[in-house]
């Protein structure tokens, strides 16, 4: 059966206190609106309908950049869930199967939870996501249920002493048939305190029709939403804890896990050491037997097996080492292909590169890759010795086997096996350091006089 997601997506997010949509804070620097449509997106929709209200330009542009076939219904007033639902009706047209229904800011359900609503969906026509609440909170309506018939969903406010001691809690999220789903929609009233228009109503509307209704269980994990920046921390924390758990079963050694921050998409591979206090940004790969140091901060980079980087080192989009790399500490890389055995151990700056195999950069090296309006490629042979303090200045080669003098400004290609000094010529002036100093000493006592 084809299947269709519908994201909420709408809400302002008030208690968040931003201008950033709330579905866009991110959670291990993904936003959380990309997390649940991931989750969705482990069905293979059909089609994919964020419905967006506040900042939905901001929205559409991150939902773009993850799938570039999801669609975007605005909601231009904020009249309720079932109003937010009946927006994705015309991106909806001509689709026949179910549809779910998921929220931007419940970022954890498990698609196995999605899998069991769609299996539930055989027997039932509504098909209704629930947990056990650990504690009892007035924001969440009831699940009345007969056995496995889901009768009504009653608002905590709304519900008796008897019904608000149910654990049986409503997330919101649910499955349908969409010519039914919007058919029911189209019967929800708004006739309530808020005067909005509420999902929860689905329940009775199919029984009063004769329909069958149901609800699954799921953890309640799965079902924690967002509303505030503390909540966001505590759904940061959450996800940080399970992310670092799942690494060490595979394999991975955190030597203080605690202390490690990973990415949604952060690859590691098995037997990498990971040392405390790094930070693994969006797109980092890291092949297996890799040793990643102290206080290192990786992003949109490709580690491979045998290498080590760090301490105090940074990676940025575009670095690819290949194994058995060295880069040290306080080294930047950016877009720069590192071969099999290259160092570059320290207090350097490679940008806009490519470093052959073997070849080895020494402390200080620069490259410099952009005159102010463009950037500009360096190319470093196999087996290249880069003295210390070498300024490169591209675009530049350097061709295998070469060696730069200490303290060189690379202005021009470096044949194969030559080596290149370009500094000026060292003079010693015998008693001009004793000179200039008397000289500036004076200097001082006579503007300190004046003072």
């Amino acid at each position: 059966m084809s299947i269709a997601l519908v994201i909420l997506a709408a809400g302002k997010g008030t208690r968040m206190n931003s201008d950033t949509p709330k579905v866009l804070h991110p959670i291990a620097q993904t936003p959380m609106l990309v997390h649940a449509m991931r989750a969705g997106g482990a069905l293979s929709p059909e089609r994919t309908v964020i419905v967006a209200g506040h900042g939905a330009d901001l929205v559409a542009k991150a939902v773009t950049a993850e799938d570039e076939t999801a669609q975007i219904a605005v909601q231009e007033e904020q009249l309720g869930t079932a109003h937010a639902v009946a927006q994705a009706r015309d991106a909806l047209a001509g689709f026949k199967g179910d549809v779910i229904v998921l929220y931007g800011d419940t970022p954890f359900i498990d698609p196995a939870t999605l899998e069991r609503m769609i299996e539930a969906r055989k027997s039932f026509d509504l098909v209704m996501l629930g947990f056990d609440i650990a504690e009892v909170q007035p924001r969440y309506g009831r699940l009345i249920m007969d056995g496995d018939r889901l009768v009504k969903i009653v608002e905590y406010k709304d519900a008796t002493e008897e019904q608000r001691a149910i654990r049986f809690t409503n997330s919101g999220l649910l499955a349908c048939d969409s010519e039914l789903l919007f058919d029911l929609i189209d019967q929800v009233s708004n006739q309530n305190a808020s005067g909005e228009y509420y999902l929860t109503e689905l329940a009775a509307l199919a029984n009063a029709r004769g329909l069958k209704a149901t609800a699954i269980k799921c953890d309640e994990a799965e079902t924690l939403g967002v509303d505030s920046r503390a909540d966001l921390a505590a759904a940061d924390a959450d996800y940080q804890a399970r992310a670092r758990a799942a690494l060490l079963q595979q394999g991975v050694t955190l030597m203080d896990p605690k202390t490690v921050f990973l990415s949604a998409d952060t690859v590691i591979g098995r037997d990498t050491v990971i040392e405390p206090n790094v930070v693994f940004g969006p797109g980092v790969t890291v092949e297996s037997g890799a040793t990643i140091r102290a206080f290192s901060h990786l992003e949109g980079c490709h580690v491979s097996k045998g290498a080590v980087v760090g301490p105090y080192a940074r990676l940025r989009p575009g670095a690819e080492l290949a194994e058995n790399v060295r880069v040290g500490n306080f080294v930047e890389i950016k877009n720069a292909e590192i071969a099999e055995g290259a160092k570059v151990n320290h207090l350097s700056y490679i940008g806009d590169a490519a470093i052959g195999a073997a070849s080895n950069i020494g402390a200080g090296t620069i490259t410099c890759n952009y005159d102010g309006v463009m950037k500009h490629k360096t190319t470093i042979g196999q087996n290249v010795f880069v003295g210390s303090n070498t300024m490169l200045v591209a675009p530049v080669t350097v061709g295998d086997n070469a060696m730069t003098a200490t303290g060189t400004v690379v202005t021009r290609d470096i044949e194969p096996d030559a080596l290149a000094v370009a500094r000026a010529k060292q003079e010693n002036k015998p008693g001009y350091a004793r000179k200039l100093f008397e000289m500036l000493r004076a200097k001082k006592a006579r503007r300190d006089k004046g003072a």
